[in-house]
């Protein structure tokens, strides 16, 4: 095992010399570290230090991409600093995936989705953490979620960029098999990030990626870990019944999907199978297939709202993001400055939307949330039962 300690952690001067000093110093400490697996070593990277009983956010990536090349954008972004202040931040880089990793031998097998998962228990032991907050997307985000099935202990939430709970259906394996065979892969791998709107527009995102793609990753390694994703398998999730035997996750969880990204069918059927009194789907609205590099700052509004849920950072700063429910149970968010946050009644939040005006704003806000998102009436005794047993979950759009 390899260990870097990019910075001292000593504090230069003590607090009441100058307040605050020692934990600004204590967020640049920086610790890449070489994790030991069955499959290898596993490059690390610990920024900051755990705080207390306090999880840690832990990161892991998509294909094409490395916890610098994926994260950096967002983690360095001025209002994530907060954050900062709160939380260590774990990134994971999958295997052979790390700037300057070398080639693996020939006879190495990439392990499958299941066991890169499998690996995450290993980090957390050898940084000594409990408990972790995730943060993928595409891969990354179906690994941390399998890491959440099997190790419901270890992962006290997850927010979860394009998710796809499925396994690669026969007729997107023949189109990727037609795919390999007529493009390189830097374009199979340009074609997952982002939605076509933003390839045929954003020439400088989409240059400056390919870029990335093709001189900064491992060929061979890369496509080890691609074939690792298309062959995972489904991860067998469902919405849980009153009653009823079900598996899904048990932490809360955030699904984040931009518009015109080529995951939002995936991230809809996603939200779909998890519990909706935990589960809240958040749509952004121009924005592609990289929330965290097209729009740092909403999502990282939007994630302090998801700690704050948790039960972290109560006293958080915000200064976009405001919060309204709908009469059928839905949340929206505006990014709106003219919008008072104070507005939490739930008369307030449902004429928050035009097209629910004309509902019954007599209705409490209990029984308003139980009514079906068809529109059905609330006076049949026997759909009422039915709404209530099966909450809905929140969606979200900004």
């Amino acid at each position: 095992m390899d260990d870097i300690q990019v910075v001292e952690s000593k504090p230069l001067l003590v607090d009441r010399e100058l307040p605050g000093l020692r934990e600004a110093v204590l967020q640049l400490v920086i610790k890449e570290t070489d994790v030991e697996t069955p499959y290898g070593r596993i490059h690390c990277t610990m920024k900051g230090l755990p705080k207390g009983d306090r999880p840690v956010i832990l990161t892991f990536h998509d294909i094409g991409l490395n916890q610098k090349t994926c994260w950096s954008t967002l983690f360095n972004h001025e209002d994530m600093s907060e954050i900062m202040q709160h939380f260590a931040v774990c990134h994971v880089d999958a295997p052979g995936q790390q700037e300057g990793a070398n080639t693996f031998s020939t006879g190495y097998e990439y392990p499958s989705m299941d066991q890169l998962s499998e690996i995450l228990p290993l980090v957390l032991k050898q940084f000594g953490l409990k408990s972790v907050v995730g943060m993928g997307i595409g891969a990354g985000a179906y690994i941390l979620t399998r890491f959440a099935l099997d190790y419901p202990d270890m992962v006290e939430g997850l927010l979860l960029i394009n998710i796809n709970p499925c396994a690669e259906g026969w007729m997107d394996w023949a189109a990727h098999k037609i795919s390999g065979w007529t493009n390189a892969m830097p374009d199979m791998i340009i074609s997952h990030l982002f939605g076509k709107e933003e390839i045929h527009n954003n020439h400088d995102l989409i240059g400056t990626y390919r870029h990335h793609v093709t001189n900064d990753m491992n060929q061979f390694n890369l496509h080890l870990f691609v074939k690792s994703y298309e062959s995972r398998r489904d991860l067998e999730i469902e919405r849980p019944i009153p009653g009823g035997i079900f598996k899904t996750l048990k932490c809360h969880s955030l699904l984040v999907v931009g518009d015109s990204s080529p995951a939002v069918e995936a991230v809809v059927e996603c939200n779909t199978k998890l519990d909706p009194t935990k589960t809240t789907l958040l749509k952004m609205s121009d924005c592609g297939g990289m929330p965290q590099v097209d729009q740092p700052a909403k999502l990282t509004e939007a994630f302090k709202y998801f700690i704050q849920g948790m039960g972290y950072m109560p006293s958080a700063s915000m200064t976009r993001l405001v919060r309204s429910r709908t009469a059928s149970g839905s949340s929206v968010t505006s990014f709106e400055g003219n919008r008072s946050r104070s507005h939490t009644s739930e008369g307030n939040r449902s004429r928050s939307h035009t097209n629910e005006g004309n509902r019954s704003r007599s209705q409490t806000a209990e029984n308003q949330r139980g009514r079906s998102h068809t529109g059905g009436s609330m006076d049949g005794t026997a759909n009422s039962k039915v709404d209530q047993a099966v909450p809905k979950s929140t969606e979200v759009s900004c």
